[in-house]
């Protein structure tokens, strides 16, 4: 499982918009976003600069944890 430290999260909406950017890559991918902690764990077949690049592309800055 990737772990990133994602920043500006705060509610259902960023926690849909990342599952969906992720997703859109990867229909198979588990996405577990934890808004306190400022964190976003996948488990998916993509490398994990394509899941930051999604991230990122929704607007989060984001890097590997």
């Amino acid at each position: 499982m990737q772990v990133f430290k994602v920043q500006g999260m705060s509610c259902g909406h960023c926690v849909r918009a990342i599952t969906q950017a992720v997703q859109a890559l990867d229909q198979a991918a588990e996405v577990q976003v934890d808004l306190a902690a400022g964190e976003v764990r996948v488990a998916s077949r993509l490398a994990e600069e394509q899941v930051l690049t999604a991230i990122r592309d929704e607007g989060y800055p984001a890097e590997a944890a």
